[in-house]
């Protein structure tokens, strides 16, 4: 029988596949590299069009101050040590909101999924406290968990767990019934259902709801902070207001920015780490 394969085809394939792969790369790596370099170009824009706005008096510099001089404030006060307990309260605070609020949430997601009876009872409460305002909840943590570091943790955990409740187990809800069903063929009860099908099928939706408490961790943190606290980002934000030093307001929304934003960039490299194994 004539063999009518072409010599070398198979390694000519293989390197067109290579090639267009390593295009696609590029064009990865091109496409990032723009939208970073456009999302650095549009900082410096603000930042330069706020500085001459509050230089040349556009803006009411009392008000809006501008960026050399936040800049000034940040510095000097991390260079006579007063910044830091605030910024190390505030991050300890969101830190452990953020942790607490993700586990808790997660397991009640768990514990509800598992019992249809219990998620049919709980589904009214959970939203009618999810839409309950938290900072009228503020003053009920104060008086019983006291003025400090625990009433504002409480009344984080009070945003973030609902909400990580509500989009975990509808996650869990989603995932496709046959591949349950498969697992039920062969014998496999509840709990392997839940290791083996449901729970792998939700690690996104468990990684998105990472992104989404960071910064409900930092609201919570805040508002916490605003009510009780004598110390951290949200007490430099009221005593601001109060002495009329809105200089000192902006440095301290600056300084929530960045660490807000140097957290979210840990979550994201957390989750491509994830889910790419």
């Amino acid at each position: 029988m004539p063999n009518n394969r072409v010599p070398g085809a198979p390694f000519r394939s293989s390197s067109l596949v290579m090639k267009t792969y390593d295009d696609f790369r590029k064009q990865q790596r091109k496409f990032k590299l723009q939208v970073s370099a456009t999302q650095l170009l549009i900082l410096v824009v603000f930042i330069a069009l706020w500085e001459i706005a509050g230089r040349l008096k556009w803006i009411d510099p009392l008000l809006f101050s501008f960026p050399s001089k936040v800049g000034y404030q940040i510095w000097k006060d991390m260079i006579d040590g007063s910044l830091w307990p605030h910024l190390g309260m505030t991050v300890g605070e969101t830190i452990v909101g953020f942790l607490l609020g993700t586990v808790l949430g997660t397991l009640l997601a768990i514990v509800i999924w598992w019992s249809r009876f219990l998620a049919k009872v709980l589904d009214p409460y959970m939203v009618v406290f999810n839409s309950m305002p938290k900072v009228a909840l503020g003053p009920l943590f104060i008086v019983g968990f006291g003025p400090g570091f625990t009433a504002i943790v409480v009344t984080t955990l009070s945003i973030t767990v609902m909400i990580t409740t509500i989009v975990v187990y509808n996650a869990f809800r989603e995932v496709d019934p046959n591949y349950v069903k498969v697992v039920q063929v062969f014998g496999g009860r509840r709990d392997v259902i839940f290791m083996k099908v449901i729970l792998p099928a939700s690690y996104p939706a468990i990684v998105s709801t990472l992104k989404v408490n960071v910064g409900l961790s930092w609201v919570g943190v805040i508002v916490g902070e605003f009510l009780v606290s004598k110390v951290g980002l949200g007490y430099l934000i009221i005593y601001g207001f109060q002495v009329f030093n809105f200089t000192l307001v902006l440095a301290s929304l600056v300084l929530i920015a960045i660490v807000a934003t140097f957290m979210y960039q840990i979550v994201d490299y957390l989750e491509r780490r994830w889910l790419q194994k």
